[in-house]
């Protein structure tokens, strides 16, 4: 199946879009809300990360807590990359079997860091025949992760920083030949760009279907 990477920083509409996506017939599926069903109360991989890390990764009531993991990892590198060789060959095996057996004109493969861990071996990015990229300026990312998260300007500035940086996301996507568009509009003004990528999608699908070649 043809896999459409999507990518973008915080607060971009990445969700939007591949909701959008999904309307027009493409298949979703989503690095994050694998991460959190990989993570929930009382499974396998939580089990793991208590092992590893210690007790303080689970909440007054048993679930992971994410917030006290980002804070952890944030100035440890050495921190990251083992909760990294935890997290990432898992959530890479679940997406390969979500692909295997996915159904709609073409797979969208949503993942916040695409770019962020193309140097991983495989990564994610090695799984897409081509990618698209949700930009919108760091004004933006800041106003929509405010409203949807409750996060101050502090921590979301964090997160961003911890991210790609935005000409650094443009650059990577201009070198591979991504698609890149602006969601620093409305809903409507998302909805007509993206509906004209589908077009362009459905047939990069049928392209895929009789070759193994990727665009990228």
């Amino acid at each position: 199946m043809f896999v459409l990477g999507l990518t973008g920083g915080i607060g971009s509409g990445k969700t939007a879009a591949s909701d959008f996506l999904a309307t027009l017939g493409a298949a979703v599926i989503d690095a994050d809300v694998i991460a959190h069903r990989l993570t929930g109360a009382g499974s396998p991989l939580l089990g793991v990360l208590q092992q590893v890390f210690g007790a303080w990764v689970l909440d007054a009531q048993g679930r992971y807590n994410r917030a006290a993991m980002r804070a952890y990892v944030f100035d440890k590198p050495a921190e990251l990359d083992r909760l990294n060789a935890i997290m990432h060959p898992a959530i890479m095996h679940a997406i390969s079997d979500e692909l295997a057996v996915a159904v709609g004109e073409y797979a969208v493969l949503s993942v916040p860091l695409l770019f962020e861990g193309r140097h991983k071996s495989p990564s994610l990015l090695e799984l897409c025949h081509h990618v698209l990229v949700i930009d919108v300026a760091v004004s933006t990312q800041l106003a929509r992760a405010a409203r949807r998260d409750d996060n101050d300007t502090a921590q979301i500035m964090n997160i961003i920083n911890r991210q790609i940086s935005r000409p650094d996301r443009l650059a990577l996507a201009h070198a591979i030949g991504a698609d890149v568009v602006n969601n620093d509009g409305d809903v409507p003004s998302l909805h007509q760009q993206l509906a004209k990528l589908h077009d362009k999608y459905q047939q990069l699908a049928i392209k895929a279907r009789t070759s193994t070649t990727k665009t990228i």
